[in-house]
């Protein structure tokens, strides 16, 4: 019996959401009385992850497995966690988790709980707090099978420091063929990521033009925060698809969220609801985003945004 959760990583390295996932699978396997082991893929070094409280890593390694594909991480995924007989499997709720937990869900046959946001209130029966409706309720849900799959929702629990003297072992999985084949994969480099920023800078057609972006990539680079934008946006083209957040682009869950030039229709609030606050810039006193946010400037973002970087920039310098 064990918790074993994924920590996810990226070029070797391990993302945001993996110290988040081995804190939180930490205090399940204390709830349970067991231990935590932490499955990685392709990372070289995995001792970081005693810092957290894995008491064990199952190392991963294959060249196979160097871009992800839900399929074949799944399999491993499965293979590990009937290895370590675990009854509680723990992902994270990125893109990557919400295809991968219901594949290992199903291989296990096994229930499944997305977006929660708590460790469980009781052990027995098994309950967990969901986000629900677009992150505007919550959900109390109940898993009765003997083995679990919980993704974790980002920024929900927090990373906690709970250093252990942990072990790695190598383990050999067998890799399945999915089916299917990536044949290019564009990364952005020398930038935050939405996906790991604690700060997010977002702005739509109320900057006109791309011209206009150099003062809110400025501004992000001053908060050390990724960049986003609204899906008009994306569509015109003025910004990458990659940066498009909302309900059909990226789920934002940031510490600090700000919205320039968005109007807030409700496909979009529904994407960035989850961030802890959020901050509006919009000419318009009766944009739909005022109604959201923890803070509101009504002005011209040609105004505000430079006098606020003005300000930030003194701020730090002092």
């Amino acid at each position: 019996m064990s918790v074993l959760v994924f920590a996810d990583s990226s070029e070797g390295k391990f993302k945001k959401s993996a110290f988040e996932v081995v804190s939180y699978g930490k205090k399940v396997a204390e709830q349970l009385g067991t231990n935590v082991v932490a499955l990685t893929i392709n990372v070289s070094d995995s001792s970081e992850l005693y810092t957290y409280g894995a008491e064990k890593v199952v190392s991963v390694s294959n060249d196979s497995l160097t871009t992800f594909n839900a399929k074949q991480y799944a399999a491993v995924v499965t293979e590990v966690a009937k290895a370590e007989s675990a009854t509680v499997v723990v992902v994270d709720s990125s893109i990557d988790g919400l295809y991968l937990a219901p594949i290992v869900a199903v291989s296990l046959e096994a229930g499944c709980a997305s977006n929660v946001v708590d460790v469980p209130s009781s052990t027995s029966p098994f309950t967990l707090k969901r986000k629900a409706f677009s992150n505007k309720a919550f959900s109390n849900t109940v898993i009765s099978t003997d083995i679990k799959v919980i993704g974790l929702a980002k920024n929900s629990y927090g990373i906690h420091e709970n250093a252990v003297s942990g072990t790695t072992e190598n383990f050999d999985a067998a890799i399945v063929d999915s089916g299917v084949k990536s044949e290019k994969v564009e990364r952005a480099t020398g930038v935050v990521t939405i996906a790991d920023a604690d700060i997010v800078v977002s702005a739509g057609r109320g900057l006109k033009g791309p011209e206009n972006w150099g003062m809110v990539e400025e501004l992000a680079d001053v908060l050390g925060a990724a960049t986003a934008c609204s899906k008009p946006v994306s569509d015109l083209g003025w910004r990458p698809h990659s940066e498009h957040v909302g309900q059909t682009g990226k789920p934002v869950a940031s510490n600090l969220y700000i919205a320039i030039g968005i109007s807030g229709a409700i496909q979009h609030l529904a994407g960035i609801n989850a961030s802890k606050v959020k901050v509006v810039i919009n000419t318009d006193p009766e944009a739909p985003f005022f109604k959201a946010a923890d803070y509101g400037i009504v002005g011209d973002a040609f105004e505000v945004v430079p006098k606020l970087i003005e300000k930030l920039k003194a701020f730090k310098a002092s």
